[in-house]
């Protein structure tokens, strides 16, 4: 059985959002956080894990992500509210 995360970083001021998925939460975030990722988040330093899923299905990991990324900001932000309510790094505590 295999895992894979749907996940939503953010910057500093919670500004900009980014999603996306992985088979390994913490690498990926390790990657993110020591700007080892070019692109997006490296640009706009989007470091901070503030919402994430766990499934053991690739393609409903992959659905989920572009069911995610085709929401508004307002609805993504509920859905942070709700794991997160406080918007705090999740990941500190690893």
């Amino acid at each position: 059985m295999y895992d894979y995360y749907v996940y939503i970083l953010t910057n500093w001021n919670n500004k900009v959002m980014y999603i996306g998925v992985t088979n390994n939460l913490q690498r990926r975030l390790y990657e993110h956080k020591s700007k080892l990722v070019e692109g997006f988040t490296k640009q706009y330093n989007v470091n901070k894990l503030v919402y994430y899923e766990h499934t053991t299905d690739i393609n409903s990991a992959i659905a989920r992500e572009k069911q995610l990324k085709g929401w508004n900001r307002s609805k993504k932000n509920a859905l942070v509210v709700s794991m997160n309510p406080n918007w705090s790094d999740l990941s500190n505590c690893w």
